[in-house]
């Protein structure tokens, strides 16, 4: 009566108890029916009740798989084995495979019945102590039951055996040096007929030539012949029901075999050429219009291509990865790319064979296949096929799905930089891939094709009427837009008087003012991009010089951005239209065309940084939470710091910088433009008195004295270009050798730069406040995504003191298309003795995702 009242006592069934638990409606109820079974299980373990302790223990792995701690029923396992009925021993064995791991020390104590049962006349209970051994056998259990097992593969129960064979591979996993006692049953056992037995044996023996060298030299002789029988008699077998999986008889059996003949055949050329011919009676005999029968290929010539096959089945298997390719599966598609990938370095001409087939399935609606046969056409590429597979790709590249432009980009860039010969066939392609995906081209892309087009003279009237012809009809293309401007301002009457015409060019009209329209169009298109305005602006004042009867006009564009309220431009302005009004007599020497650039050494700078930054990536951390970011020019991301880190001020010493300041050495954009060079002086100190006044305007070579170190920020703006110190209009112009130490402005600098995002600051003090500065931060979106939940913070050491004010907006809009600005008042308490320093953190979210950025910012220029 008492069991029936109480729904919850030791004796409920389990059904019972699971109709409860799931007839809770709330989290807290179905605790409380947790609560009050174990309740009533520990009372029966405490009163040693054997009626209902199998009953106990079932319930008890039910509410282990629901999550709840079960302990405490741990000993009841071992009671439960030490019975004498199989129906005791089975939910025992059960639950020591569920409730225990082989980390337990109860374990220890299971050991002797186990010993027992594995010598107990009842197969069935042979079979639950193999199937619990084989599951949770520790090293030590291993030891002292080894000989058992390996007594048990002799047995003449299929049963007991292929359990004894999948419990040595737990055995040998765990203890490498008991391989040498189970290679004889291994080898006895492929004698077998039954393909459970055949399976697991396979299975074992692979694992033996894994542990051991002996052991697996020992198969190689003495298993080689029994692997290649099992095979030919599994493919050759009429229909056995029992077996047959989609037509195909056993293919687990055959991928097993397989693998092991690929282990062994691998490095030995005597094994391979035992076994080439039976691989190829299984490559071309398996039907391929099943999922089984793929299968089956697939490993066949994962096996062809991991030993010492002939060529010609080589080429068979290559072959059948080619058939592969037009299967309307996208996942057969995608392995078959990807053993190409392998296999193309071991015969590169029978891969070449389905080069159309892998053509075509860069188109593929499926982004995962298409970057996949993107990576392989990169590596099928040579100096043969170059044009035509170029070709391709380049007229894709005008169809390719947005997502996609990157990729493809980048590795027509990379095909056509490694293997031009012909300038002229270079210039056409890089052209064209500016003109279709200029937005996608990374920065040391069009440096490179600039160097190239300043050393190629004859060549440059080409380049500035070709490029001038695509930004008329592509000028939504940022990068098409900068390598253009740059030309038109270097060869502009090259383009007005159609110099170095070419036999394949026909003769275009373009006037002086033509010429500066397009300049000025560029200048207005993209307002918020303040590198190709910049550029805009430097093409402006070289087409003065180069087209005299423009210069009032030219002027009147630069004066429209003296009151920019970004620094930079408004800077350039004010020195270009000091040099179109008052310099006419230094202006044709200063604006001369480039001389021309070092292309080997600025290549071989460009190999040295990537090779470095393979390295950097190769040996970074792990991936911080915010996300993996892809950064373009070899530049690697920092790993973030955590929050501890940022605002860790107990140290008064400046950190060290882990952002990517633009003025490196490694910069190719310096060293390709002569712009930007680093001091050797120390930092503040007075520059050389033979210092012409001219370079100390422009910033070459040397930084003024009343402004430090040389400002971080640059832009690819030609000759005589490079940043300088910001000059407002209560400023005297340098050109007329005065300046004045008073209220000297600080530069702008890049505080910190990503391939997503870009933070500069402005400095501005009052009078008699040194110790006080006021920091104006923009924040700049470099890509086509926009930043929500924008959130900027610092930290600086102990003797700073830091006020933020609130930011413009939470929100940062894509392509630099809007800006968002923040104060920053900063109070040095140790001015003169001890410089700036701060550490920052940038998080937002880009469709949903957050994330996370991060720096550290050391670059202030003195006097703060």
């Amino acid at each position: 009566m008492d069991l029936a009242i109480n729904p919850f006592s030791s004796g409920t069934r389990l059904r019972d108890m699971i109709r409860s638990i799931r007839a809770c409606k709330t989290a807290a109820e179905e605790r409380a029916v947790v609560r009050r079974e174990c309740a009533a299980i520990r009372a029966a373990i405490s009163e040693d009740d054997q009626d209902y302790r199998h009953r106990n223990m079932a319930k008890l792995m039910f509410i282990h798989m629901l999550g709840y701690p079960t302990h405490f029923g741990q000993m009841e396992c071992l009671k439960l084995i030490a019975a004498a009925g199989f129906p005791e021993k089975r939910i025992g064995y059960l639950g020591l495979m569920l409730l225990l791991d082989e980390r337990q020390e109860v374990l220890m104590l299971v050991t002797n019945s186990l010993k027992q049962d594995l010598n107990h006349s009842n197969q069935f209970i042979v079979g639950l102590a193999l199937c619990a051994l084989g599951n949770i056998c520790s090293a030590e259990m291993a030891r002292d039951l080894a000989p058992e097992v390996e007594r048990l593969l002799q047995s003449r129960d299929p049963n007991t055996k292929k359990k004894a064979a999948l419990c040595s591979i737990r055995i040998v996993r765990k203890v490498p040096d008991l391989a040498e006692n189970f290679m004889g049953s291994a080898a006895s056992l492929l004698k077998e007929k039954h393909h459970g037995v055949l399976l697991s044996t396979v299975q074992l023996c692979t694992e033996l030539c894994k542990a051991s060298n002996d052991a697996l030299e020992y198969l190689r002789k003495s298993c080689l012949e029994g692997l290649v029988r099992i095979l030919r008699d599994v493919s050759n077998s009429s229909y056995a029901p029992e077996y047959e999986v989609a037509g195909i008889t056993d293919p687990f059996l055959h991928i097993r075999v397989l693998k092991l003949m690929r282990t062994l055949g691998q490095g030995d050329a005597d094994c391979s050429e035992y076994i080439n011919d039976i691989l190829a009676q299984v490559a071309t005999k398996t039907e391929s219009n099943k999922n089984a029968g793929n299968a089956i290929l697939y490993e066949c010539v994962e096996t062809i291509m991991g030993i010492e096959a002939t060529s010609g089945l080589r080429v068979l298997a290559i072959n059948i990865l080619g058939r592969f390719l037009s299967n309307r599966d996208n996942n057969i598609r995608y392995v078959a790319l990807n053993m190409l990938m392998k296999a193309i370095a071991i015969d590169t001409q029978a891969v070449q064979r389905h080069r159309a087939t892998i053509l075509e399935c860069v188109k593929d609606a499926d982004v995962s296949i298409r970057k996949r046969a993107l990576e392989l056409v990169y590596l099928l590429v040579n100096d043969t096929n170059v044009k035509p597979l170029t070709k391709e790709l380049v007229d894709y590249l005008e169809v390719s799905d947005q997502d996609f432009k990157e990729d493809l980009t980048a590795r027509i860039c990379s095909i056509v930089e490694k293997f031009s010969q012909d300038k002229l066939w270079y210039l056409d392609q890089m052209f064209r891939v500016l003109s279709l995906a200029g937005n996608y081209v990374k920065d040391d892309v069009w440096h490179t094709l600039i160097v190239l087009m300043s050393n190629a003279s004859e060549l440059q009237g080409y380049s500035v009427r070709s490029l001038y012809k695509a930004f008329q009809s592509c000028g939504e293309q940022e990068s098409l837009v900068r390598v253009a401007v740059w030309c038109i301002g270097e060869y502009g009457e090259m383009l007005v008087n159609n110099i170095s015409m070419l036999n394949v060019e026909e003769p275009i009209t373009v006037t002086e003012s033509d010429a500066v329209d397009a300049v000025e169009l560029a200048l207005k298109r993209y307002s918020a991009d303040v590198t190709t305005r910049a550029m805009c602006l430097v093409a402006l004042l070289k087409l003065s010089s180069r087209f005299p009867p423009t210069s009032e006009r030219i002027k009147e564009i630069v004066v429209q951005n003296k009151g920019n309220t970004v620094l930079e431009l408004q800077q350039r302005s004010i020195e270009f239209s000091s040099i179109i009004q008052r310099h006419q007599s230094i202006k044709s020497s200063l604006l001369e065309r480039m001389p021309v650039l070092d292309q080997t050494n600025y290549l071989v700078k460009r190999a040295a940084s990537t090779q470095a930054t393979v390295l950097s990536v190769k040996s970074a951390p792990a991936v911080t939470p915010g996300g993996p970011l892809k950064l373009p020019n070899g530049v690697a991301k920092p790993p973030a710091a955590p929050l501890a880190d940022l605002l860790d001020l107990s140290s008064d010493d400046p950190p060290v910088t882990t952002s990517v300041p633009t003025t490196a050495p490694n910069d190719f954009l310096q060293d390709l433009l002569g712009i930007g060079l680093i001091d050797s002086s120390p930092t503040g100190g007075a520059p050389s008195a033979s210092t012409d006044i001219l370079m100390d305007l422009l910033s070459i070579g040397s930084s003024p004295v009343q402004n430090g170190p040389p400002t971080s920020n640059f832009s690819p703006l030609g000759k005589a270009e490079t940043k300088s110190v910001p000059v407002t209009p209560q400023v005297v112009d340098l050109l007329d050798g005065l300046s004045s130490n008073e209220n000297a402005a600080y530069p702008t600098i890049t505080a910190f730069q990503s391939a997503t995002l870009r933070i500069t600051f402005s400095f501005k003090k009052q009078p008699g406040k040194p110790q006080e500065t006021t920091i104006n931060a923009t924040f700049t979106n470099l890509t086509t995504s926009t930043f929500t939940d924008f959130i900027f913070q610092a930290a600086v050491p102990k003797f700073i003191q830091l006020q933020l004010d609130p930011a413009s907006s939470s929100a940062l809009p894509a392509s630099g298309n809007g800006l968002v600005t923040q104060s920053l008042s900063v109070t040095n308490n140790q001015h003169g003795q001890k410089p700036l320093a701060m550490r920052i953190r940038v998080s937002y979210k880009v469709n949903g995702e957050d994330r996370l950025e991060q720096g550290q910012i050391s670059n202030f220029p003195a006097g703060l």
